[in-house]
């Protein structure tokens, strides 16, 4: 019987090939839309290189000072200052590592300028994270120390900087007027990781910024790197009455200075505020976000498996006048709709391979690695054939419904 439904859809799929071609097209760019997305928002809160140990980390970005009195409120990154005189003092963190944030200097290699973002880091920074070295090693503690000018590059500053040399440790690289040496390459952090992409790796020594004279606020961030995820909870807990101690200035009598994980920084930058993490309002605009995505086509398919399933009012009407019944009717439209789902599935995965691909190699967004997530691959063929089935349930059982003589009047 399931054959006979088979060959009967196939057959009807082929023949009417701008209706298959429209639903195809809706179910599988759908399903690519989702996979790419999922890919982005995958490599940007899920532990990746060089951070694997993300889940074992509290991230310490913004110093936001408020004065209730004047209403006035103040936001930036953490100074080198608080981070020496509080930060610094915490016992529970098995590692605290510190780097600054967007420091941006020229380079000039046969006259073309080449931009580059540099980071000023500790010799921790290199202990809790986990980079790819190609070619030498990242600087100690006793060169941090000591102010050497040595430079850690990435992979792509090295093709950009010094072409096609086959080794450049022990070679010079030249930002602002200053040489470097430099003694490592590694390869290269997607820009969507704030917090670890670079272009140029500094000792912090080395700045010409005199951060010892500045007060909470300025160009840094802090991961503070537990020994187990389990630890996490008393770690932001000695954060949190550490942070108690800090004194008020005479400006501002509030200061918010959050220990978040990567999805609760994530939800409070963009959903939050200082005082809520926002999540319970992420989770309602990205639901109503993926329902939407997924109701929209979704009401498409009706409309047009309604008026596919109109134009064979003849062939139903002829149908029902030679006995079948309309369980049966309804059964082909259903298999119907499961075999363009399926296609629909399918195609979407291939599209979403293709996407990835072609937007990691683009140079879009330069070392981005995105991959497919299978389990969201899962539920998203799961929900793509539930709302396959939703969207030919309610044009089978009206079609099915029927009256002979009105059927076959309908052409």
């Amino acid at each position: 019987m399931l054959k006979n439904y088979l060959k009967i859809a196939i057959a009807v799929l082929l023949r009417r090939k701008f209706f298959t071609f429209i639903s195809l097209f809706g179910i599988s760019f759908t399903l690519t839309i989702l996979m790419t997305s999922t890919a982005l928002v995958e490599n940007i809160l899920s532990p990746s290189y060089p951070d694997f140990k993300r889940d074992q980390m509290l991230f310490l970005t913004r110093v936001t000072k408020k004065n209730s009195k004047e209403g006035w409120i103040n936001s930036s990154s953490l100074s080198l200052s608080f981070i020496k005189r509080y930060v610094s003092t915490l016992k529970k963190p098995d590692k605290i590592v510190f780097y600054s944030f967007g420091n941006t200097a020229n380079a000039y290699v046969n006259n073309k300028k080449i931009g580059l973002e540099f980071k000023f880091t500790n010799d921790v920074y290199w202990v809790a994270t986990q980079y790819n070295f190609l070619e030498g090693k990242p600087y100690t503690a006793q060169q941090i120390q000591s102010a050497e000018r040595v430079a850690v590059i990435s992979e792509r500053t090295k093709k950009a900087y010094f072409g096609d040399a086959a080794q450049v440790t022990g070679k010079y690289i030249e930002l602002d007027n200053v040489n470097y040496r430099v003694i490592g390459v590694v390869k290269g952090v997607p820009r969507t990781n704030r917090n670890f992409f670079g272009d140029v790796y500094l000792p912090y020594t080395v700045s010409k910024t005199k951060f010892e004279d500045q007060g909470l606020m300025g160009n840094f961030g802090v991961a503070l790197v537990a020994k187990s995820e389990a630890d996490l909870p008393a770690m932001r807990s000695e954060y949190e009455k550490m942070l108690s101690k800090v004194p008020r200035e005479k400006d501002f009598d509030k200061l918010y200075v959050h220990a978040d994980g990567a999805l609760e920084g994530l939800s409070r930058n963009l959903f939050g505020n200082d005082d809520s993490a926002g999540f319970g309002r992420m989770t309602a605009i990205i639901g109503a976000i993926v329902l939407l995505f997924m109701l929209l086509p979704t009401i498409n398919l009706v409309n047009i498996n309604i008026t596919r399933i109109m134009e064979r009012s003849s062939e139903i009407g002829v149908r029902k006048a030679f006995g079948a019944s309309s369980k049966t009717l309804v059964y082909q439209f259903l298999v119907e709709n499961i075999i363009l789902t399926l296609l629909g599935g399918i195609l979407g995965v291939v599209f979403s391979f293709l996407a990835i691909y072609v937007f990691n190699r683009s140079g879009f967004t330069p070392d981005f690695e995105g991959s497919l997530n299978f389990t969201v691959l899962s539920i998203g063929l799961g929900l793509c054939l539930i709302f396959g089935l939703m969207s030919g349930v309610y044009p089978a059982w009206r079609m099915s419904r029927l009256n002979v003589v009105a059927a076959l009047k309908a052409q």
